[in-house]
């Protein structure tokens, strides 16, 4: 438990300079150029993620059960959610869709829905740190992006069907290699009862 809770607070801190010290990061990027500090920031974000998947992995091997087993409609609905949040979390990277434009941060709400849905569908205390931890970051990120725009007041570039069609499509056959297959293999547990 020890290493996810350390893999949280490194991959969550780095994540988090824009949200609690985004004078300090304007300044180190300054100091430093911003190669260096890309390559620092993806150094400790790597660094972060491997402990949370090493941590998380050591956890589940002895559970600490919080409250029963949630039904199996709480799984389906997860997984309704993942699809969501697969969607949104390739928004930001195809030009001119309708979620970039309307949600401005589609990634983020993402984040927020597949942390969210993970809490329905799970019930030990390393479920509640790992998505309870991305949860919580996805709420105080998302509100330090919009305090952000109110002081900048740009606009996305508006969305097209086109845009949005593809972004729909590029989420949703992520979102089923990644739940029919994928998960199953790198996490141990079929979300669809399909075994890889």
């Amino acid at each position: 438990m020890l290493l996810l809770v350390l893999g949280l607070v490194v991959f969550l801190g780095v994540h988090s300079t824009r949200i609690f010290a985004d004078g300090w990061r304007t300044s180190m990027i300054q100091r430093m150029g911003e190669k260096p500090w890309k390559g620092l920031y993806a150094i400790a974000s790597i660094v972060g993620f491997v402990l949370i998947v090493y941590g998380y992995g050591l956890a589940r091997q002895n559970p600490v059960v919080l409250w029963p087993q949630p039904p199996v409609a709480m799984r389906h609905i997860a997984a309704l959610l993942t699809l969501v949040a697969f969607v949104l979390f390739f928004a930001p990277y195809v030009p001119r869709n309708h979620f970039k434009a309307k949600l401005r941060h589609p990634q983020v709400i993402g984040v927020k829905v597949w942390a969210f849905a993970h809490l329905l569908a799970n019930n030990t205390l390393a479920d509640l740190l790992l998505f309870g931890g991305f949860l919580l970051w996805a709420v105080l990120s998302f509100r330090a992006a919009r305090k952000r725009e109110r002081t900048l007041a740009t606009l996305p570039p508006a969305g097209t069907p086109m845009g949005t069609a593809l972004t729909a499509v590029i989420g949703i056959a992520a979102w089923v290699v990644f739940a029919f297959w994928l998960h199953t293999r790198w996490i141990g547990v079929a979300p669809m009862g399909v075994s890889a």
